[in-house]
């Protein structure tokens, strides 16, 4: 599971650290991987309004495509899913160094300069540019727990299932 939040500068090449506890879930989401110490990940970049990179190991976006491809051909659903997920989709992998090789396509779609905020959120990970996380959820969050009422827990939504 990626947890956490992390901070890292981006180089003139794109280069960015990844941080070891993510890159220890990328390795266990991809065993079969044909270079052991290089483990694959693909960045879902999705549509033009998403404003950061989602992350998903090896087996997860496999996972997720399988999902797709379960949904019946010819469906809105798998059509829009397709295009959202499939085709707005890079396969890269960790390099030698522990750094994710982010392209200037990418890094120009988010906005990405000299720093890349890593937020874990379960089954993936997403990169930001730190301002406009920030920003974003500061306003989704304050906006949402002021809705909920002064005394309301987030975890209460536990029970709620």
């Amino acid at each position: 599971m990626f947890i956490g939040e992390y901070t890292f500068k981006v180089d003139s090449k794109g280069r960015v650290s990844i941080p070891a506890l993510f890159r220890r879930e990328l390795e266990e989401g991809d065993p079969e991987r044909p270079n052991k110490d290089r483990p694959r990940m693909v960045i879902v970049y999705g549509a033009d309004t998403q404003k950061m990179l989602q992350i998903y190991t090896q087996a997860a976006f496999e996972a997720l495509a399988a999902d797709i491809a379960a949904l019946p051909r010819g469906s809105k659903q798998r059509t829009i899913l397709q295009r959202m997920v499939l085709s707005k989709s890079h396969p890269t992998e960790v390099d030698p160094d522990g750094r994710l090789v982010l392209p200037a396509a990418l890094r120009t779609k988010i906005g990405l300069d000299k720093e890349a905020y890593f937020s874990g959120v379960g089954e993936t990970f997403e990169i930001w540019n730190p301002e406009t996380f920030a920003a974003a959820d500061e306003a989704n969050i304050d906006q949402w727990i002021e809705e909920q009422g002064e005394d309301f827990d987030p975890l209460s939504l536990l029970s709620q299932g």
